[in-house]
């Protein structure tokens, strides 16, 4: 059997940023695949995204470039704002010089429908939620809720914070021993908030649109609720949403010189475009285990005020990709286990970081004195420390190895990635191999 051939077979557990991605990067290096998404269909939910120097590179490897340039604003700086006030702060990213990329602000809905669109319809299968799965003799199984098994080489729990890729793992690691104590605790749950996107609105009534090169973000905190749980969550699922709209209906804003509401937006907001969800935080220790690995918020859910859960998700996919596109033909589990930890870690460095990050940015949006320190401080950074900060935001630009690497620009060089390596080098073999 040649080693095209004898690719493994991939089971994609969830239908998300990170799961779609990993599947565009499948498709790419010709290696079979399926995804399995537990809902019907996708709601991206999500105000927007704020994508750049990180992830550009990797699309004009995937042809998508362009596309996602057309549909984003280039945003050089954010301004955030709670509850009406002035500007708590503003983030403004340095020159491009540094990457040679600006960064965008794209609607959440058209970035998925960008990456669904990379997806063989045949590929995806919805409406598929996964009951439990099971490894034996060098294979791996899913079983469904509507009573179908599928079968491959490799499980990859693409499903959210409360993945049941990862549930099914956890426990079979406990029943062995082998599950670290804080893996077996609950995800800390801190706080909620809304998201959602309106309907196209007129620039006119928002004034702050209209200027060049420049996107803007308002952001509010509800009081802290208790904890709400169930069997059967999902990062975006629709949970008890409309309380709280009615509950934070009178919020103030101020949009160029004109007061509106937390209402007025709600009101431009279509019903079902709009949800609560919980912010949840934690980094787990265990990323894989045989032939199952996590990746994106099934291993580490980051709070979104650092905006970097997303980034973070596709990063794991394109390392995930390298490390299968670089296995060796018919490996067994042991070596399958081995180049998943080899992805861990790679990962778990930027990820603690960008954890760490995003539960730095929440703390200034807290109330009383922790936010008031917390923001006092940020104000008054040094501007030769937050230049430090921002160049090692964006030393993590990953590329597929398998295919052609784009030259990196700008004046920061981005770290090395040791999977895009692993798999560059196994991809010139098999092109010498060709060539002979």
């Amino acid at each position: 059997m040649s080693e095209r051939s004898s690719q493994p077979t991939v089971l994609i557990v969830g239908a998300g940023l990170g799961g779609l991605m990993l599947g565009a990067l499948l498709e790419k290096a010709d290696i079979p695949y399926a995804i399995f998404e537990r809902t019907a269909v996708v709601k991206p939910l999500g105000s927007a995204l704020l994508v750049g120097p990180n992830m550009i590179p990797l699309f004009e490897q995937l042809g998508i470039d362009k596309e996602f340039i057309a549909m984003g604003r280039p945003t050089p700086k954010i301004t955030v704002n709670r509850e009406g006030g002035p500007p708590l702060y503003i983030v403004s990213s340095l020159p491009q010089v540094n990457t040679g990329y600006y960064s965008y602000i794209v609607a959440r809905p058209l970035f998925y429908d960008l990456l669904l669109k990379q997806i063989p319809t045949e590929k995806i299968h919805f409406s598929k939620r996964v009951l439990t799965i099971s490894e034996k003799e060098e294979r791996v199984k899913i079983h469904t809720a509507d009573k179908c098994t599928y079968e491959g080489d490799i499980l990859v729990g693409a499903d959210g914070a409360y993945s049941a890729v990862r549930q099914r793992m956890y426990e079979a690691l406990r029943q062995e021993g082998r599950l670290p104590k804080s893996d077996q605790e609950d995800l800390p749950f801190h706080s909620t908030c809304l998201v959602g996107q309106t309907t196209p609105v007129d620039f006119a009534d928002f004034p702050e649109f209209q200027e060049p090169l420049f996107g803007n973000m308002t952001s509010s905190k509800a009081a802290e609720e208790h904890r709400f749980r169930e069997s059967d969550n999902s990062q975006w699922g629709p949970h008890a949403a409309q309380a709280m709209v009615d509950e934070t209906r009178h919020f103030p804003l101020v949009v160029g010189t004109k007061k509106m509401t937390m209402g007025d937006l709600y009101d431009l907001t279509p019903e079902g475009r709009i949800s609560k969800v919980m912010l949840e935080e934690k980094v787990f220790q265990t990323w894989n285990s045989g032939r199952t690995v996590l990746l994106g918020d099934a291993c580490h859910k980051l709070n979104p005020s650092g905006g970097h859960g997303a980034i973070t998700a596709m990063h794991d996919a394109t390392a995930i990709a390298n490390i299968i596109y670089a296995l060796p033909a018919n490996a067994n589990t042991n070596t399958v286990h081995k180049a998943f930890a080899e992805y861990q870690a790679e990962r778990i460095v930027p990820v603690t970081e960008s954890y760490n990050t995003s539960k730095s940015f929440s703390k200034i949006m807290e109330r009383g004195i922790v936010g008031m320190i917390a923001l006092f401080l940020f104000k008054n950074i040094p501007l030769w420390l937050l230049n430090i900060i921002y160049k090692r935001q964006i030393l993590i630009r990953p590329q597929a190895g398998f295919l052609p690497i784009i030259p990196l620009k700008g004046t920061v060089p981005a770290i090395p990635s040791p999977s895009t390596e692993k798999a560059r080098a196994v991809y010139d073999r098999r092109m010498a191999a060709v060539s002979l």
